[in-house]
Parts: structure tokens; sequence; C-alpha cells
């Protein structure tokens, strides 16, 4: 039964470093994805308004999920033998990334750029488009 435990803790260490790693490479490719977003919209005349909002966003949905990450590895660090300090130390730090990630997917809802929407995708045809159907031939 030792050996089980001992293979547990590794693949448990191994699991958690593995979300560090991908948080971290998340966090570099988002930052990376909007410096280039920036960049190319800036320089482009008619869409330089844009540019700062667009590499917020791809910023944004990147920490987003890197925080997603980071809080499966804190749970994933507490999960073997926690003491009460652990569990509340857990506790703390996903209620904070937990709200922080809130905030952000909130800002991220605000300020998608409405061009995206299509015309159909507003709420008010598509309860038009369900509460009219049209006439069968």
């Amino acid at each position: 039964m030792t050996g089980f435990l001992v293979w547990i803790e590794t693949a448990n260490g191994f699991v958690a470093g593995l979300c560090h790693i991908l948080a971290m490479m998340v966090i570099l490719v988002g930052v990376t994805k909007a410096f280039v977003i920036y960049l190319r919209d800036l320089f482009a005349s008619e869409e330089a308004r844009t540019a700062i909002q667009e590499s917020r966003l791809e910023i944004g949905h990147s920490f987003s999920l890197a925080l997603a990450l980071l809080i499966g590895a804190s749970i994933l660090n507490t999960t073997l033998a926690p003491t009460w300090t652990d569990i509340g130390q857990l506790a703390a730090i996903i209620a904070i990334r937990t709200i922080l990630n809130h905030f952000l997917l909130r800002d991220l809802t605000n300020h998608m750029p409405l061009a995206q929407e299509t015309p159909a995708e507003t709420p008010e045809e598509e309860g038009a488009a369900l509460a009219e159907p049209e006439a069968k031939e």
C-alpha cells in the first residue's frame, strides 16, 4: 500500500506541476497574440481604434484559462494529507482567483465587439423567429 501512496503523491505532483507549466504557456501565448493583434491593428488606419480593445480581450481570455489551471493545481497540491492551515489557504486562494476570474469574464463579456454579432443573433429577433413559425405550403 505504501508504494501505491508514493505513486499517487508522485503523479499528483506531476499533474500539479503540469498545470503550472500550462498556465505559464497560456499566459505567454495570450500576451504574444495580444501584442501581435495590437501591432497589426495599430498600423491599420481604420482599425487603430479597436487595437487596444482586441488586445485586452485576447489577454483576458488567456488570463481566465490560466487562472482555472492554477486553481486546479492549488487543489491538487492540497489533496494529499492537508492540514487545516492548508485547507484555509486553499480556500482563500480559490476565492481570490474565482473572484478575479468572475470579474475578468464579466469585463470580457461587456466589451465584446458588437460588430461580431449578426442581426439574427439579437435576443429580440430570436424571440420573434420562434414566435412566428413559417407557414408550410
